[in-house]
């Protein structure tokens, strides 16, 4: 397999990009690895609202794998980003700016996981590969999967 894969021909030049080239990439890929946890909080949220129309602490502990504590600090950040609003006793529910953050990264998700879908890919890989890869593609390329998509739903190849 690897053999195939350094045999494909790439499009990129080879060698070293222009320090502002590097520069962007990395940042880039911090800013995605800083959204990826506020996403996959608020989604969490959504998703157990919608499932039974709370979201607890120990819930959402429980689904991330994480210990309450660290569930009660990500909580206080997403209040003062204004993500959330904790009730005593009531659990989370997500503000406006919340949901709309919700409902991208959902859409982010079933883009990348359904083109991963398209290539063949199994299930379940697609859908743990598309929890990673939702987070740090740009917008030009989710736009390009997007498109491969539809070319592919009308009968052409992605």
């Amino acid at each position: 397999m690897a053999d195939r894969i350094a045999a494909l021909p790439s499009l990129m030049p080879p060698g070293l990009v222009g320090p502002d080239v590097h520069v962007a990439r990395f940042r880039q890929a911090r800013a995605g690895r800083r959204s990826a946890v506020v996403e996959d909080y608020v989604e969490l949220i959504a998703d157990l609202l919608d499932h039974s129309g709370a979201a607890r602490q120990v819930d959402i502990a429980a689904r991330l794998g994480v210990a309450q504590p660290t569930v009660a600090k990500m909580l206080k950040r997403l209040h003062v980003d204004a993500l959330v609003v904790q009730t005593p006793y009531r659990g989370v529910a997500l503000t406006e700016a919340g949901r709309c953050l919700a409902a991208r990264s959902r859409a982010r998700h079933r883009i990348v996981e359904d083109f991963l879908l398209s290539l063949g890919v199994s299930a379940e890989t697609a859908r743990c590969d598309a929890e990673g890869i939702e987070h740090h593609v740009s917008q030009e390329t989710l736009d390009a999967l997007a498109r491969a998509l539809c070319r592919h739903h009308d009968g052409a190849a992605p």
